[in-house]
């Protein structure tokens, strides 16, 4: 059977590549060696929002009860039950996407794809059988996989990567992780929430060294208060894995000398995850090469999501991949590539940012105001139990259009949307404040401190 259009790889990039082809009347196959929806749905993004939103629960209840007036006895949990719930929720989305890929009539092959020459695609399933395909186009979806430490290995115990962390069957009593990034920092919530005494080791002088100067001081605080011991600026001289328990030794300006813990993450990074067969060229780091309409090195193919470099994000691949397929099959059509994208860290208080920081502004020697207002100024965020954190919006001094958003505090991964369109549509402040917010709302804070540029916060 020969297709139009064969996918290897079914995460945001490749189900979502697979199913544009499709509404626009290709013949598609999507082959996929684990399950659909790939390393988001399955082992990243949508689990650990559960195990985030039952750590947020149970922090809630167990830090701030009486706030609301309520009074709780002999609290409980069920770690097994925690970790199942993330499964479950996990599971129903991954059927949700094989439902899709079947209502498109896509053809969804389980197994390990290669490219075997000029539109074959060679696909090995887990009992050991094999099949090849025939196409016109190929594309590669197959995204990356936690970047480990050679002096370190992963051995699925004491050192594990994110995808272990999320099914870990006994909670550690101690943890430590390597790496205070988005996956580093929202582990060591979750975990810190259930009770076990969590390190985070991080080289660069913050915490969530992307995001802006403020917003990652500001969380490292953050953490700090909630019981989460934040070592950055931190260099480890020495690792050992004892099996039973990991040995880390530490130089810092807040720590000196060996840490231990029963299991350690790495949250290092990630790295690529290439389709057998034929391999198209890679860039120094080993990440597909692409040109501008998403094209690999080799005719015929084409790559799109995390296998093609930052930014490693689900919405990103998405993105990039129906811009691939349009690319392909709708005349006329140039894809974009990506230029301002939201990044976003669950923990509690939330981070999100879109957008260049004041660090990259002053770099690049552009002039700029800055509005920042508290959530504590905002009446829902007081309603709601949630004031700590706040809003910065940088504006152009010259012309007072949005160049970047950085927002910590509850719902801001929501909130960062509004911000996202108004820098892609390079809306002024003027014309943000005119927009009004609704009252009672977090999204309020955007108003405030669109005005607090200006000179004229109402709230503040």
């Amino acid at each position: 059977m020969a297709y139009d259009l064969i996918v290897i790889g079914g995460g945001p990039a490749g189900y979502v590549a697979a199913i544009r082809a499709a509404q626009l009347g290709k013949k598609v196959a999507c082959v996929e060696a684990d399950r659909a929806g790939g390393t988001c749905l399955n082992w990243g993004c949508i689990p650990t929002k559960a195990l985030l939103k039952n750590a947020e629960v149970y922090h809630l209840l167990t830090h701030k009860a009486a706030e609301f007036g309520l009074k709780i006895e002999g609290l409980s949990y069920d770690w097994s039950a925690v970790i199942g719930r993330s499964r479950k929720v996990s599971d129903r989305l991954a059927g949700g996407i094989e439902y899709l890929l079947k209502k498109n009539g896509i053809a969804y092959v389980r197994g390990f794809g290669s490219i075997e020459g000029t539109g074959k695609v060679g696909v090995v399933a887990t009992d050991g059988s094999r099949q090849l395909l025939e196409t016109k186009d190929i594309l590669i979806a197959t995204g990356c996989k936690s970047r480990g430490l050679p002096p370190l290995p992963f051995n699925g115990k004491s050192v594990i990567g994110s995808r272990e962390a999320m099914v870990v069957p006994q909670q550690p009593k101690e943890l430590l992780i390597i790496g205070a990034g988005a996956i580093g920092v929202e582990f060591a919530y979750i975990y810190n929430a259930f009770g076990t005494k969590v390190t985070l080791i991080e080289m660069a002088p913050r915490i969530l060294p992307v995001e802006d100067d403020e917003v990652g001081d500001a969380l490292e605080k953050s953490l700090t208060k909630q019981g989460i011991r934040c070592l950055t600026n931190t260099k480890i001289t020495a690792m050992v894995d004892h099996g039973s328990h990991v040995e880390l030794t530490v130089e810092g300006p807040k720590e000196n000398g060996v840490l231990s813990a029963e299991v350690c993450i790495v949250a290092i990074g990630i790295q690529p995850v290439l389709p057998g067969g034929q391999q198209p060229q890679l860039d120094e780091r080993g990440y597909i090469t692409v040109g501008e309409r998403y094209e690999t090195s080799i005719p015929g193919v084409y790559a799109a999501g995390d296998i093609t470099g930052p930014p490693w994000l689900a919405h990103t691949a998405s993105f990039e991949a129906v811009q691939a397929v349009e690319g392909l099959y709708v005349p006329g059509h140039k894809p974009r590539k990506i230029t301002n994208f939201p990044g976003c860290t669950y923990c509690h208080p939330q981070v999100a940012s879109v957008g260049k920081t004041e660090r990259a502004l002053k770099a690049e020697g552009i002039e700029y105001t800055v509005g920042k207002i508290p959530f504590v100024a905002i009446g829902k965020a007081i309603a709601a139990g949630e004031p700590d954190g706040f809003a910065k919006l940088l504006y152009g001094k010259k012309h007072g259009e949005l160049l970047g958003a950085h927002i910590i505090g509850e719902n801001a991964t929501e909130l960062i949307a509004e911000m996202g369109l108004a820098l892609d549509q390079e809306l002024t402040a003027a014309e943000i404040h005119a927009t009004i917010h609704a009252h009672p709302t977090m999204s309020e804070v955007i108003h405030e401190a669109t005005l607090a540029a200006e000179g004229h916060a109402i709230h503040f």
